[in-house]
């Protein structure tokens, strides 16, 4: 694990957890029924799977439950090979974050994850500090559009994880947050470290693409179309101009 990441082994697990996480941290944490039995729910996100908004001593936190996906999940919800914990979605998701905050990338402040196994499988949650007045940019998009200088910053923010070899597995329009005025990719769930390369940058941007006109066939109200594209490509050429060329 990386070097500021702390482990504490549990009943039938183990938690990982980054500086400034209070060392009392448990498996119930990880738990929607324990911050209820607290008080402390304070909210929660509906995408495909619910993330929950917990408050504990004034800070404020996301919870997320790790699902399968894809035809699997109709046969396991939740349940992943079990290969060592520093292999589990969970740890390396943590890991990931806690370095890509560390370079100061726009992305959620890491808190810990929580891995239990169960013989050869394991289950895990993550736990990442919650933007404050965050909106996901679906959400934004159906209440007002966007200023061509703010698509163009999210195209340069994109291009900015792009050149670094952030490789995002799900980069889609609901994984974008806008905090106060500034862009967010969340959920690296899969996400990892690669070589900066055309290919997969490339199927990366169109991966988003899809997800915007995806929403927009859904919403046709969508503050969305074919200019919103355009400038943020013209943004995210400004940075990484050389991996969108034929």
């Amino acid at each position: 694990m990386h070097i500021n990441m702390q482990l504490k082994k549990t009943a039938h697990g183990q938690i990982a957890f980054c500086a400034d996480t209070p060392a009392e941290i448990s498996p119930e944490w990880f738990t929607e029924a324990f911050w209820r039995r607290q008080n402390c729910v304070i909210g929660s996100s509906s995408g495909r799977n619910i993330t929950w908004f917990v408050e504990h001593n004034h800070q404020r936190w996301a919870l997320r439950h790790y699902w399968r996906g894809g035809l699997i999940a109709k046969l396991i919800k939740d349940a992943y090979p079990f290969a060592g914990y520093e292999n589990t979605r969970a740890f390396a998701e943590l890991q990931l974050l806690e370095q890509l905050y560390a370079e100061d990338f726009a992305v959620p402040k890491p808190v810990a994850a929580h891995v239990v196994r169960s013989g050869f499988v394991y289950r895990a949650d993550i736990l990442t500090t919650l933007l404050p007045q965050a909106q996901d940019l679906v959400g934004l998009l159906a209440e007002r559009a966007l200023t061509g200088d703010e698509w163009q910053n999210l195209g340069q923010l994109i291009a900015k994880f792009h050149q670094r070899g952030v490789y995002h597995a799900d980069l889609n329009a609901k994984n974008i947050l806008l905090s106060e005025g500034q862009f967010y990719l969340i959920d690296f769930d899969r996400g990892e470290l690669r070589d900066a390369a055309p290919d997969w940058q490339r199927s990366n941007i169109e991966r988003l693409l899809r997800s915007f006109r995806k929403e927009k066939t859904k919403q046709p109200a969508l503050a969305f179309d074919d200019t919103c594209w355009q400038q943020l490509m013209v943004g995210y050429q400004q940075i990484n101009p050389l991996a969108l060329r034929d």
